[in-house]
């Protein structure tokens, strides 16, 4: 019988392995005092209340209080570029720029601000929206109220508390060309689109019927550049949901929202900070699980004051919300498939964590039960079916 390996070793080498295996422990034991902190690295112990309180750190909360601040004061704080918009909105001269810089781009002034038609519009709906900023997860159960009776009500049918029967929505990838999913996807009662993808010439694949446009306000920004204000690739009368990426473009919201045939609304902000947080926290959990990184190394690799959900992923936390049947299409992506099909975008922006938000779909269709925050919210999450 052999014996074992540590007895065949030479007997002078045992006082080396003996202060290796000491150095170790002394190692191991720094690493446990520190398992506390918010960068614990991956060989440490760290728990998922670790990473739930990383995920509720909103670094751009700062950020954002300061443009709301100014803008109720008239201040526009924005890139150089924005600016040609603001020259085009002069509203009969009053805008003036103003040859000092900010931390955000130029500042940009009215003149006789308190005059202007479109200044009490951006007030009420800028303070009406900071106002209810907190989190709170049972803004899920406030979704129909705040999304589906507008909708019901534009096109003239009876308010209901009751949810949409079926949902479809309908995401941008290159994937959605190897199936024929029109039909489908038109079949539904609510059929949801993001940031104005192009469907003329790819009905058999992605369908014909659009009701509810959602889109991030960068889109409303470029479509308020647009003589009358356009932004309407699916007939004036769809209405159109976005959440806000910037507090200045409340003056698009303004300039737009008065001459729209159909609602224009605006994600509540605390569904916007469950989606962030929920985005976030599966950033963090698959980056030390998956990626087999530190946690202290996340900021990184993603800038935190600017990391943020994608819309579709905001999109269909929206249809979890409004309706008893969820079908998602064209999510996710394939070596042979362009990233966008009516593009030819060929780089996801760095922003969003796209495969955190796989983990989290992937969570949302099997245990939906274990998705932190969503949990609280007290809603039933319906079905979700995903299409490629």
């Amino acid at each position: 019988m052999k014996r074992p390996f540590l007895l065949r070793l030479p007997f002078r080498l045992l006082p080396l392995i003996a202060v290796l295996a000491l150095l170790s422990c002394r190692a191991a034991v720094r690493r446990n005092i520190g398992s506390e902190s918010p960068t614990a690295s991956v060989d440490q112990v760290f728990s998922n209340a670790t990473l739930l309180r990383l995920a509720s750190e909103d670094l751009s909360e700062a950020v954002v209080r300061r443009d709301v601040d100014g803008l109720m004061e008239g201040k526009f704080p924005v890139s150089a570029r924005d600016a040609s918009l603001f020259r085009r909105h002069h509203m009969d001269g009053v805008w003036r720029r103003e040859n000092r810089r900010v931390s955000m781009g130029i500042q940009i002034r009215f003149q006789s601000f308190q005059h202007n038609k479109f200044f009490p519009e951006l007030r009420r709906s800028l303070r009406g929206w900071w106002r209810t900023r907190r989190f709170q997860p049972e803004i899920m159960a406030e979704l129909v109220e705040l999304v589906k009776l507008p909708l019901d009500r534009h096109h003239g049918r009876t308010d209901s508390a009751r949810r949409f029967p079926s949902c479809a929505v309908v995401g941008n990838s290159g994937i959605l060309l190897k199936n024929d999913h029109g039909e489908l996807i038109d079949g539904h009662d609510l059929v949801i689109r993001l940031n104005n993808a192009r469907i003329h010439g790819y009905q058999r694949n992605v369908g014909s019927k659009t009701d509810l446009s959602f889109v991030n306000s960068n889109i409303l920004h470029l479509c308020a550049r647009r003589p009358g204000c356009f932004c309407h690739p699916y007939g004036e009368n769809v209405p159109m949901i976005m959440y806000i990426c910037q507090a200045a473009h409340f003056l698009d919201y303004a300039v737009c929202n008065s001459s729209y045939k159909a609602p224009l609304l605006i994600t509540d902000i605390r569904f916007d900070m469950l989606c962030s947080r929920i985005a976030k926290y599966y950033s963090l959990k698959r980056f030390v699980e998956v990626a087999g990184k530190p946690l202290k190394d996340w900021a990184k690799f993603h800038d935190e004051k600017l990391f943020h959900y994608s819309s579709g992923m905001q999109a269909v936390m929206l249809a979890v919300g409004i309706c008893d049947q969820v079908r998602v299409f064209g999510f996710g992506k394939s070596p042979e498939a362009k990233h966008h099909y009516h593009t030819n975008q060929k780089v996801e922006l760095d922003l969003h964590d796209y495969p955190a938000e796989y983990a989290f779909y992937q969570d949302l269709i099997d245990r939906p039960e274990v998705i932190p925050f969503l949990k609280d919210s007290g809603i039933r999450v319906p079905p979700v079916v995903f299409y490629h």
